[in-house]
């Protein structure tokens, strides 16, 4: 799962980062309101953490401007503690939550967690699939009850795959999602590690659909396997 982070205070900009990157997410930076927007505009992710009082462009108009745009993407916004109408202006400008200053990056987490599971349909921290088990809070997973051991590639996979699973998802989808914007991108990396997860999870849970991608399902499906 891929994040954007867009606040202007370095050491702020930083301790973020270096948390989602420890529960397994890609992290873009951003520090200013126009590079952050740029990125938001142009690049996919499943959730943007939002600073409201951004240089070059603030952040309300950030968001503003992307929601005219059609951007969905869940945006957890950032606000000042004594600022209420800042929280007010991020909802009616289209945020899905925020966060009052100073927080606990825990906060920070969990609602990000929460934010990415309600935007695919997951009402619980553990997402589960057949003998699959997904703990998002943990960041780990588990078939059969058995502690699966998965490289952070291997997790990213499994954990984009598992968010969506039931869904048919493209290999530019899969690389869009796992790696950040400096990444040398390869669609050939994504079939390496579709097959290195198979061995650890069995070769009928992630279905390859001929010319379209692939499917987390079950195991009960007919769908061609590769």
């Amino acid at each position: 799962m891929r994040i954007l982070v867009i606040e202007d205070d370095e050491n702020l900009n930083r301790q973020l980062c270096e948390a989602l990157e420890e529960q397994g997410y890609v992290i873009d930076r951003a520090f200013d309101g126009e590079e952050g927007h740029f990125l938001g505009d142009t690049e996919p992710y499943d959730a943007v953490i939002l600073d409201i009082g951004l240089p070059e462009l603030d952040g309300i108009t950030v968001l503003e401007r992307w929601r005219a745009d059609g951007r969905v993407m869940p945006v957890l916004i950032l606000t000042a503690r004594d600022r209420w109408s800042d929280k007010v202006a991020g909802i009616d400008a289209g945020a899905d939550d925020y966060v009052t200053k100073p927080f606990h990056v825990e906060e920070v987490l969990a609602r990000i967690r929460a934010l990415i599971r309600r935007t695919t349909g997951h009402a619980s921290a553990e997402i589960v699939c057949g003998p699959l088990s997904l703990d998002t809070k943990a960041s780990k997973a588990s078939i059969n009850g058995t502690a699966l051991k998965l490289t952070s590639h291997e997790y990213r996979l499994l954990s984009y795959l598992m968010h969506h699973q039931g869904e048919v998802v493209s290999r530019t989808e899969l690389i869009e999602h796992m790696y950040d914007q400096d990444f040398d991108r390869d669609s050939n990396t994504i079939e390496v590690f579709v097959g290195r997860l198979r061995k650890k999870i069995g070769n009928d849970l992630i279905e390859t659909v001929r010319g379209l991608g692939y499917r987390l399902a079950a195991g009960d499906s007919s769908a061609a396997n590769g």
